[in-house]
């Protein structure tokens, strides 16, 4: 797969860049609070008319402070899942903009700018080996994670909607289905639905048609819930396949795949990096 070789990190802003905002302590001291803009992975292609990242290449980023720490460390946040979508609320500037509306592919590279202004670009973390399975300490590198635009693979046909929607036929039953990227509010919607999934012993994993289910729109233009679930339930599996295919060719996002060489057995592979508890909470 081709990956635009553009890193994730700030930018210059331009001439019409707002001024960066300050804080006062109540008593007259103020000091500047540092923003850097952040390369949308979107583009600002994907968003409808009038939202604030429509048509937008990046997004300005106000740096992480101990509040945001205080946020990362709250046992009763963590507990709700919410503590990361308060960081980054904190962080972005523009107010307009929720976390829920974020585009994955965008949310995600706000996630790892705000990491590298907080904690740096080191990241070390446990890895297990593909290869001989030993568990060890690996230092990856955030400033080398790929911004990725979306671009289907040759001979893979797929058609941009230009409305934030995707259409493509399958395979085998020659359907025409459209369908719509993941935000950060469907993303949620989708991992609870896994993870209750997970906790329920009665009831398998359903991964495969959840996703299927958070992105679908349409099966030969009929939009209802009974066209699609019917779809989902009954298509053959390399139908499902060619979606999950298609979707992950056209879906912008942070690649972060890099070398990995075991200290154990010298096995070598490119491996996506694992964002574990390390990711925010280095010194833990």
């Amino acid at each position: 797969m081709s990956r635009n070789k553009n890193r994730v990190g700030s930018q210059q802003p331009d001439t019409n860049t707002p001024p960066q905002m300050h804080h006062d302590d109540g008593g007259g001291f103020s000091f500047v609070v540092p923003t850097e803009f952040v390369e949308l992975p979107s583009q600002g292609k994907f968003y409808p008319e009038g939202h604030p990242l429509c048509g937008e290449d990046s997004i300005e980023v106000r740096q992480m402070t101990a509040k945001e720490e205080d946020i990362l460390t709250s046992r009763t946040l963590l507990k709700k899942g919410v503590a990361l979508d308060r960081v980054l609320s904190n962080v972005i500037a523009d107010k307009r903009i929720s976390t829920d509306d974020l585009l994955v592919g965008d949310r995600n590279a706000i996630i790892i700018a705000a990491r590298v202004s907080g904690y740096g670009n080191d990241y070390d973390t446990s890895v297990a080996c593909p290869n001989c399975l030993s568990v060890q300490k690996y230092r990856f590198d955030l400033n080398h994670a790929n911004i990725y635009h979306g671009m289907p693979e040759e001979g893979l046909e797929v058609v941009d909607n230009q409305n934030g929607t995707f259409t493509t036929q399958l395979p085998k039953t020659q359907l025409n289905v459209t369908f719509c990227l993941l935000t950060g509010k469907s993303e949620k919607s989708f991992l609870a639905g896994v993870e209750a999934d997970r906790k329920n012993k009665n009831q398998h994993e359903r991964a495969v048609t959840r996703h299927l289910r958070s992105t679908l729109v349409s099966v030969n233009g009929n939009s209802t819930s009974e066209a699609i679930n019917y779809t989902i339930e009954n298509i053959p599996s390399i139908d499902a396949r060619h979606i999950r295919l298609v979707y992950k060719q056209v879906a912008p996002d942070v690649d972060l795949t890099q070398h990995f060489a075991c200290e154990s057995c010298d096995h070598e592979e490119q491996m996506e990096v694992p964002l574990t508890a390390d990711f925010f909470w280095p010194d833990r």
